[in-house]
């Protein structure tokens, strides 16, 4: 073991929803005594296990996780927030002589993580929930042009209609002085140390598609629905990364009675498809992997998948 953490310092299995990149995560795991981190932006909340698709208490069994539901809903974890917290895991993990193996699909973690962020100091809620009220007030428009008058770049980017951008544009100018613009010319710093083995995992689309499929099938049939009235009940801001969960909304409609549940369903289909494809996109264009592997689990080819992992490590 000591000869291979020598050669590399952690293990990324990056990958799109419901591709199946866990299964061979959990074997990597048991085969390299490894310990498993987060890097999903929705799986560190607390609130919604089934519908995020959370490791199952059997999986937590097998392998020790970390970063994994430990985040309050309330909560606005952002990217600078998981990296220091995978940090902080990383080198716990690898003083107990085990490999750290981060598991994830969040472009914005995996990128934190190998190149680190612009300097965009975390802005408070108090300063967040002046600006979301005056978006409400006055409008996209009015708040465009505002953006306009001291980050021109930023507001020639957006339309009226991108709310989340623009409230995040205006907000960041608010707390610091400072354009986002200016921010994002900033070379981005403070990444992960140490040498990692990345590996993308990326079957076809199709198949990609049909397990989506099935999933939500399977979540809307246990305990997602109810999960979803839980966090409805805590009437939490809208603006919060939880309440932007894949399924959330539809379900929201759906238990206000605007479709049913069918209807919801479709909709929840429809955008994790959207999203897998943009997450594949992203993979594709952004992460150099040192290993591609476009099957999915079987005992055949994790043999094969865990030969390469050892030439490489």
């Amino acid at each position: 073991m000591e000869r291979f953490i020598k050669q590399r310092d952690y293990i990324i299995i990056a990958g799109p929803t419901a591709g199946g990149k866990s299964a061979y995560a959990l074997a990597l795991a048991e085969a390299l005594d490894g310990v498993i981190i987060n890097a999903d932006s929705m799986q560190v909340y607390s609130d919604l296990c089934v519908l995020t698709a959370r490791p199952s208490p059997a999986d937590e069994a097998r392998v020790e996780h970390r970063l994994y539901g430990e985040i309050d809903g309330a909560l606005r974890f952002s990217a600078g927030m998981w990296l220091e917290a995978a940090r902080t895991h990383i080198q716990a993990v690898r003083e107990k002589g085990k490999w750290p193996i981060l598991v994830g699909g969040t472009g914005f973690y995996l990128r934190a993580a190998e190149q680190g962020l612009s300097a965009i100091p975390d802005v408070p809620d108090a300063v967040r929930q002046r600006v979301v009220a005056e978006h409400r007030d006055k409008g996209g428009k009015a708040m465009l042009a505002q953006l306009s008058a001291f980050d021109p770049e930023i507001a020639s980017r957006l339309e009226a209609g991108d709310s989340q951008r623009l409230i995040r544009a205006v907000e960041v100018y608010r707390h610091t002085g400072i354009s986002l613009s200016a921010f994002q010319k900033q070379p981005p710093s403070g990444g992960l140390e140490g040498k990692a083995l990345k590996i993308t995992h990326l079957p076809a689309r199709e198949v990609i598609y049909q397990r989506i499929e099935t999933r939500l099938d399977e979540m809307m049939a246990t305990t997602a629905q109810e999960e979803v009235r839980h966090l409805l009940a805590r009437d939490l801001a809208d603006d919060l990364p939880v309440m932007k969960a894949l399924g959330v909304r539809p379900l929201r409609d759906h238990f206000e009675g605007k479709q049913s549940l069918e209807e919801a369903i479709y909709l929840a289909k429809r955008d994790t498809r959207h999203y897998a494809k943009r997450q594949m996109t992203w993979l594709r264009n952004n992460f150099i992997t040192n290993l591609l592997n476009e099957e999915l689990y079987s005992k055949r080819n994790f043999e094969e998948f865990f030969s390469k992992v050892l030439k490489i490590i």
